[in-house]
Order: structure tokens, then C-alpha cells, then sequence
């Protein structure tokens, strides 16, 4: 029985919130008046408001209170990259399709949208990445060369998202430098393309660099999950 009435608990916050009711910022009341309003024990309101902290929408302010959060896209958002690296090794191959969808989109926009600021700081995590010293390093550089093109995309949501993904694909991509002696190199010939694709402004061509270089990854997970069930423990 506790479930149902946790989840019946939430969705009688989450209604006040979308009423308009408990706007972004807005205080909740105490638990005790909380728990009358709904007519709902104060231990299901409990669970109720930590299951929603959990998810980005109430923030507990210590000796404060509880607050509805911003409500922004990019702060709920978040929570992608937690739900994805639950996801077992069999769902992989999906959530690269995913991206294969949405990261050229997002590549796309950066290439009309991108200041000159985004721009020097991409080139600047390209550059990490020709230094790096180990694949690992490499891979960090690389995941945050992806953020700073979602982040130039200009569109919150498509970046969040993108960064939640990309948490399930490190793993990945951290093998397949251990494993393929040619990664590194094909790597960053494909970031090089994808960083003058934006220099030039380029949207065509910005999205069809970032198809190939999602394309690539794909294809070498498809092809080691053909072999192995799971990606090895060591990276996890």
C-alpha cells in the first residue's frame, strides 16, 4: 500500500505546482499543514517530498523550509544521467541511438548560435584532448568538449539531455580506447571535423560531422556487444 499512496501524494504536489498553486520559489507549507491539505499522513508526505527533491523539483533549505526549485529544464533535467547509468548494458546500443538523433540537432544549432567565447572554450577542450595522457583523460576532455557544444546550442533542454547520455557512452568510449589501438586518432580526427564544421558556421555540415562521429561510436558498440553481453567491469 505504500507506494500507491507515496505516488498519490506526489501527484497532489505536482498538481499544486502546476496550478500555479505553488509557483517556482514558492515555500511549501509545514508538513502537518501540508498533510491536512492533501488529507494524507505526514510520513507519505515526507516520502512524497523526498521523492521530489530526488527529481530537482523541491529544494530542503536546512532550517528553512522547502522550496519549489526554478523549474527550469536544464535543473530537471538533470536527473537523466543518474536514471541512464542504471540502465543495464543490453539497453546501451538505445541510448546511442539517441544521441545519434539529437546530438547533430544540437550541433547543428551551435554552429549558427555559438559566441565567440563558446567557440575559444571548445577549441580549448579539443587541445586537452590532443594532450591528453591516457584514454581516460582523454575521454573527460571529450565528454566535456560534447557538453560545451550542447551548452553553445543555446537550447537548455537538449543540452541536459545530451550530458545525461553521454554518462552511459564515457564507459563505453573509455573501453574502446583500451581495446582499439586506432580510437584515439580516429577520435579526434573526427572532433577536428566537427570543431571547423563550426568555425564556418556551417549548420549542413556541423550536424553531418556529429551523425559520422556518433555513427562511429555505434557501430563499435554494436559490434562488441555482438561478441561480449556486457562492457568489462573495470568500466563501469
Amino acid at each position: 500500500m505504500g507506494a500507491p499512496v507515496t505516488d498519490a501524494a506526489i501527484e497532489a504536489i505536482r498538481r499544486l505546482i502546476i496550478s500555479g498553486e505553488l509557483p517556482p520559489g514558492a515555500r511549501l507549507p509545514a508538513e502537518a499543514e501540508l498533510a491536512q491539505e492533501l488529507g494524507m499522513s505526514r510520513g507519505t508526505v515526507r516520502e512524497a517530498v523526498r521523492a521530489l527533491v530526488t527529481a530537482r523539483v523541491l529544494d530542503v533549505r536546512r532550517g528553512d523550509g522547502t522550496y519549489v526549485t526554478s523549474l527550469r529544464p536544464e535543473l530537471l533535467l538533470q536527473g537523466i544521467g543518474f536514471v541512464v547509468d542504471l540502465i543495464q548494458d543490453e539497453w546501451s546500443l538505445e541510448l546511442i541511438e539517441l544521441r545519434r538523433i539529437l546530438e547533430p540537432a544540437a550541433t547543428a544549432l551551435a554552429a549558427t548560435r555559438a559566441t565567440e567565447s563558446d567557440l575559444k572554450q571548445i577549441g580549448d577542450a579539443l587541445e586537452n584532448m590532443r594532450t591528453a595522457q591516457d584514454q581516460e583523460e582523454l575521454v573527460q576532455h571529450d565528454a566535456q568538449f560534447h557538453a560545451l557544444v550542447g551548452a553553445a546550442s543555446g537550447n537548455r533542454s537538449l543540452a541536459s539531455m545530451l550530458e545525461g547520455l553521454s554518462s552511459r557512452s564515457f564507459r563505453a568510449r573509455v573501453w574502446r580506447g583500451i581495446i582499439d589501438e586506432d580510437a584515439i586518432r580516429q577520435t579526434l580526427a573526427e572532433h577536428e571535423r566537427i570543431f571547423t564544421a563550426l568555425l564556418a558556421g556551417d549548420e549542413a555540415l556541423s550536424s553531418a560531422a556529429a551523425l559520422t562521429h556518433v555513427a562511429t561510436s555505434e557501430t563499435w558498440l554494436r559490434r562488441f556487444l555482438q561478441q561480449e553481453p556486457t562492457l568489462p567491469p573495470a568500466v563501469r
